[in-house]
């Protein structure tokens, strides 16, 4: 007699199951197990049909896998290959490099900070003898500057911290860094795509295409030592590119509704703060003329502001991090509360914390002028530092009043 289903046993059969796929991919060479990780997504790619999902994908004939892998290699269905997930752990990767891949949105990075790493010169660093002598010049200028206004407020050591934040406005953007980058198959192969056109259409004559162009090349070439790259995966049928340059952004109208577009000059270092909210598109393109982010500190001493700008100067060749940029910012107004949220607070860097208060007033007075029903919600976020938010429960005080009004000068 055939057992006929109670109401808890099909209960128990539509419980969600949670399995643990294999992890194929690294070789004992230190190299990418690309064949593993194609076969991988060819199975994968079968789930959407097989009526007995994938435990028996696992086993099928590798031919009926194969053929898989070449439909969809071929027709443009690659969101099978973002399933393999790969952590690279990039070293004397050049800081502006690291922004080109930090402004892409598929990834998860954890990179060394410039805040609390001292700058050094070594023997064959990219970092020029001026470059150290006025970032430790700067040091010491900051580091008086600083206890002079806010030795009650910050110990020795926060106060050097935040000497060498603002002494590295002065070093390239070129300069190595550090970091573990996680992303999937199909957008590392995305990636070297669009860095190889970047490459190829690079001016020569203008030494930050060319010198970013290079490292992009040895990127690359790192990327096919590892066996990371699939030509079919590289094919950029719709002409993407990399999403941080942007072009004749000044052509780009102002806009402030529940979606919103700004553009604002912000250092290289600002802006390598601010593309980290992946919930926001951020572009840049260089300005006409070599201008510099002045530290607030300074600005009340108008020898030191020309003294400043003077160093700037002796550095404009290599691109220092100070340098400004034109930054288009476009998203829509939850996220850019919650970029408050993070921003408007006194443990935030100063430029980016400035940049965001003007954004939010721009942002304010445009709603209130539009009669816009949001005026009456952003006008709670109006008053100070995120801790002042309705909405934000600040997990530790800070308790410096100059913070939490946000007019800090460090």
């Amino acid at each position: 007699m055939e057992k006929t289903e109670t109401k808890e046993e099909k209960v128990e059969q539509t419980k969600i199951k949670v399995d643990i796929l294999p992890n194929l991919y690294l070789d004992l060479d230190g190299t990418f197990n690309l064949d593993a990780a194609i076969m991988l997504s060819g199975k994968i790619a079968g789930v959407c049909y097989d009526k007995e999902g994938f435990a028996h994908l696992v086993n099928e004939p590798e031919e009926k896998t194969m053929r898989r892998v070449s439909m969809t290699l071929h027709n443009g269905h690659h969101s099978v290959y973002d399933h393999t997930l790969i952590s690279f752990n990039l070293q004397n990767v050049p800081k502006i490099l690291a922004m080109v891949l930090n402004n892409e949105h598929q990834y998860t990075t954890s990179e060394k900070s410039a805040r609390y790493t001292p700058v050094v010169r070594k023997e064959g660093s990219i970092i020029t003898e001026d470059e150290e002598r006025l970032y430790n010049k700067w040091i010491d200028i900051f580091k008086v500057k600083i206890k002079e206004k806010y030795g009650e407020v910050y110990n020795d050591t926060k106060i050097q911290k935040l000497a060498q934040e603002n002494a590295r406005y002065l070093v390239t953007v070129f300069m190595p860094t550090q970091m573990i980058y996680s992303t999937s198959l199909r957008q590392i192969n995305y990636l070297a795509s669009w860095m190889e056109d970047y490459i190829a259409s690079a001016n020569q004559n203008n030494a930050f295409e060319r010198k970013l162009a290079l490292s992009m090349q040895e990127f690359v070439d790192e990327l096919d030592r590892l066996h990371v790259l699939e030509n079919d995966l590289m094919k950029n049928e719709k002409y993407r590119r990399l999403s941080l340059f942007g072009k004749d952004l000044d052509e780009r109208e102002e806009h402030f509704g529940y979606v919103y577009s700004t553009l604002y000059k912000g250092s290289f270092a600002q802006l390598a703060q601010a593309q980290r909210h992946r919930t926001l598109d951020y572009q840049m393109e260089m300005l006409d003329e070599k201008d510099y982010f002045i530290p607030p500190i300074i600005l009340d001493d108008p020898i030191l502001v020309r003294e400043w700008l003077g160093d700037m100067e002796v550095v404009r060749d290599v691109n220092p991090q100070g340098e400004l940029v034109k930054i288009s910012e476009v998203g829509n107004y939850d996220n850019f509360i919650l970029k408050c949220k993070e921003r408007l607070c006194s443990a935030a860097q100063l430029e980016i914390m400035l940049q965001t208060k003007a954004t939010l007033l721009k942002y304010k007075r445009a709603l209130e002028e539009a009669n816009s029903p949001l005026a009456l919600d952003i006008e709670k976020y109006s008053h100070g530092a995120r801790c002042t938010f309705p909405d934000f429960d600040c997990p530790s005080d800070c308790k410096f009043k100059e913070g939490k009004n946000l007019t800090r000068k460090i």
